[in-house]
């Protein structure tokens, strides 16, 4: 480090390299601070930068969305390992070379479209906003079932749109013209715009805004929101309504992949498979519950014909049907048979019924961890989509 007098007054900074040299991160630098007292010569040059070779996870950083995310995962035996909980960076020890980064949803998006991630699970409304039908993004499972909202224009109950419930009739009011447009507010403008383009609202216009939106039309700085909803009780609370016809899209969260890291990063596809073969299996087994029960018949074909002739009792290819084994008059018989056999928890109690029907007794219900599939359909669209 060399010193010199220099008699300006300011400090000067200076890099001995071209300035059209791009550095990075790891760049180390050596810097030329002059004052009037000291001159401080630094020369900047920088190795390029390194392919990236272990696979990155996005997840939601914050709120009800990072924490239905972590638990849906941990439910699929992918705990999400944290060491410290203020840093962005954790790991899943069941899924070896894969980074997990905490992120906005927003940005999860964004990363994925410029290579910094290459999966993410964020709300299918944030992957149509921020993507913008990038075909890049490819949506590998579209319904994670949690996070379910709707994305919903909504105007006041009461005033000049009281008479109005629909967006037809909102698009045929004579109120709006160039010079007094109607004035939305939302965070989604690229939905917004592209779905009243399709309906021929040509005179409107969008505020940005995030938070609490219901208080514009109140406010009078709006005349109508365009925010996400789920029960629409806030909505009602603060004298809004939605409309018919004003519904953009129904959002729940999803596991998005970038086409590219797919197709070129090592590691991705099989990661992908392994967590949508997960995922498949959970959601799958708990939509069902499997059901046991002892039946007295003859054979099992006679148990069988009287289990499936129940509409309920179809099962995933139908019953398993095995002896009960006890002792009479000292020998080893066949009085009864249990049927086990999977029904839909929504259709539980019907499926009891039935049972008890055509001879079942002591009916027995568990709940179900996982069921796998030969191989999920989920699969089998993704590589077509891929072209493999």
């Amino acid at each position: 480090m060399a010193a010199s007098l220099d008699p300006s007054p300011f400090i000067r900074f200076s890099l001995s390299s071209s300035s059209s040299r791009r550095f990075s991160k790891s760049a180390r630098f050596l810097i030329t601070c002059r004052s009037a007292a000291t001159v401080l010569t630094v020369d900047a040059a920088a190795p390029p930068p390194q392919e990236r070779t272990v696979v990155r996870l996005g997840l939601p950083s914050k709120g009800r969305m990072s924490e239905e995310t972590l638990n849906l995962l941990k439910s699929c035996q992918l705990t999400v390992r944290q060491l410290n909980p203020r840093q962005y960076i954790a790991n899943i020890p069941q899924l070896s070379n894969l980074e997990v980064w905490f992120q906005r949803p927003k940005d999860i998006v964004r990363k994925l479209q410029s290579g910094d991630l290459d999966l993410g699970i964020v709300g299918f409304d944030t992957v149509s906003e921020y993507g913008q039908g990038n075909e890049d993004l490819v949506i590998v499972h579209d319904a994670l079932e949690y996070g379910a909202c709707r994305l919903s224009l909504a105007i006041p109950k009461e005033g000049i749109f009281e008479n109005i419930n629909s967006l037809d009739e909102l698009a045929q009011m004579p109120k709006w013209t160039e010079k007094r447009p109607l004035q939305i507010v939302t965070g989604f403008t690229y939905l917004g715009t592209k779905l009243l383009k399709e309906k021929g609202l040509k005179h409107v216009t969008f505020t940005t805004a995030d938070g609490a939106l219901e208080s514009y039309p109140a406010m009078g700085i709006a005349d109508a929101i365009l925010d996400l909803v789920s029960s629409g009780t806030t909505l009602r609370e603060n004298n809004l309504k939605e409309i018919e016809g004003g519904v953009v899209l129904e959002s729940q969260a999803v596991l998005v992949a970038s086409r590219r890291s797919l197709n070129a990063r090592e590691g991705v596809l099989e990661i992908t498979h392994e967590m949508l073969e997960r995922l498949e299996a959970h959601l799958r087994a708990s939509a069902e519950i499997m059901v046991t029960a002892n039946m007295r018949g003859n054979s099992a074909e006679e148990v069988a014909e009287r289990v499936l002739s129940q509409t309920s009792l179809s099962g995933l290819q139908g019953p398993t049907i095995s002896p009960v084994f006890c002792r009479r008059d000292g020998k080893v018989a066949v009085d009864y048979y249990a049927i086990n056999i999977c029904v839909p928890q929504k259709s539980l109690y019907k499926s009891i019924q039935q049972l008890r029907s055509v001879g079942g007794s002591g009916v027995l219900v568990s709940k179900l961890t996982y069921i796998f599939d030969e191989e999920t359909p989920r699969w089998r669209k993704l590589l077509s989509e891929l072209g493999m």
